[in-house]
Parts: structure tokens; C-alpha cells; sequence
């Protein structure tokens, strides 16, 4: 069976990861479970703490909070050929595009947040064609709401805007989580 790239979308507290985990888990044992998140503050602490109890203790882990699709390819080539090549979940290039985007220096404007999204979707969409796996990645869709009062958040919406859409066309499934249900959009 050929390999795939599923692309999940949605808001905030929609089912995202909890139905990438049971998609991942029904295709297989071999999960690389990719963590974009970085603990800032207590909160987010406590929700990576969360995240990591949901899954399977089987499933391997990456942290990887930039570059990372290099990060995936290295970690992966250490797998064997006898070995199966694990399924790839990237939760999340929402929280992958603030890594890179808010530390750029001020003042920051679309084009310079696109550019540095951009430089991690080519790295992400590299690795997924240089192995032979199927992949599921997350992202929130950002732009249903109101309009950011701040530049730097009018960068960042802008910029995961067109990431979205640049993972959405290369994917060969996309779903949009509402309420905790999936609506295929694609595939």
C-alpha cells in the first residue's frame, strides 16, 4: 500500500490529537510520535504532561521544536532495515509555527513569518518524501475568527494560513475536526 500524508485541521480543543492518536494506533504499532511543544509556562507544562499520558508508552518520541523535518529524517535512519518504518504523527505545526515565528526580530511582518514557516514545510514535506511512511499532521485552521489587533499576530495567522494550504494540497487527506467529528475535506 502506498504511503500517505493525512493532514488534520481545526480549532482549538476540536478532537485534533485524540483522533490523529486513534488514526495512527488503527494503522499500526509503530508510532514517532513528533512533539513541536515547548514548555513556556506551567500551563503549557501541564498540557504536554497531558498529551504524553494520552499516548501509548509503546509509541517512540521526538521533541523537536524546530527543523523539524531534518529531526524526523535523523531519527528515523536509525531504524533498521528489518525494522518497520513508524508511522509519523507531528502534533503540532501550529505550535512549530510559533516556535519560529515569534522569536524573529521585531518588527515582524507576513512576508518575513511566511518565509521562516516556509523554510520548516519544505523541511516537513523533504522528509515525507524521502520515507517511505505515512504521516498525520495537526494543525489548527486559525483564520475562522476575528481579525488579530496585533501585527505580529496577523503575521502568524497569515503565515500558518498558507502553510495549511500548502500541507493541505500535498496531502492525500485532510479532515477537519468540529466538535470531536472528523469531516473529510479531501481524499
Amino acid at each position: 500500500m502506498p504511503k500517505r500524508l493525512t493532514f488534520i485541521l481545526g480549532g482549538a480543543r476540536s478532537g485534533k490529537s485524540r483522533h490523529a492518536q486513534t488514526l495512527a494506533a488503527e494503522r499500526g504499532d509503530c508510532v514517532l510520535y513528533v512533539a513541536t511543544a515547548e514548555a513556556g509556562d506551567a500551563e503549557m507544562a501541564t498540557r504536554i504532561a497531558n498529551h504524553r499520558a494520552e499516548r501509548p508508552i509503546h509509541w517512540h518520541t521526538l521533541e523537536a521544536p524546530r527543523s523539524v523535518g531534518p529531526a524526523i529524517a535523523a531519527y528515523v535512519s536509525h531504524f533498521t532495515q528489518n525494522a518497520p518504518l513508524p508511522l509519523i504523527l507531528l502534533d503540532c505545526l501550529t505550535l512549530l509555527a510559533s516556535n519560529v515565528i515569534v522569536p524573529l526580530p521585531e518588527p515582524v511582518n507576513e512576508s518575513t513569518a511566511t518565509e521562516a514557516l516556509n523554510l520548516e514545510v519544505d523541511g516537513l514535506l523533504a522528509a515525507y518524501h524521502a520515507l517511505a511512511a505515512d504521516w498525520i499532521v495537526i494543525s489548527n485552521e486559525v483564520g475562522l475568527g476575528i481579525v488579530p489587533e496585533y501585527a505580529l499576530s496577523r503575521a502568524y495567522r497569515d503565515a500558518l494560513g498558507r502553510a495549511n494550504q500548502r500541507l493541505a494540497a500535498a496531502a492525500d487527506e485532510v479532515l477537519l475536526m468540529v466538535a470531536g467529528l472528523p469531516l473529510r475535506i479531501k481524499g
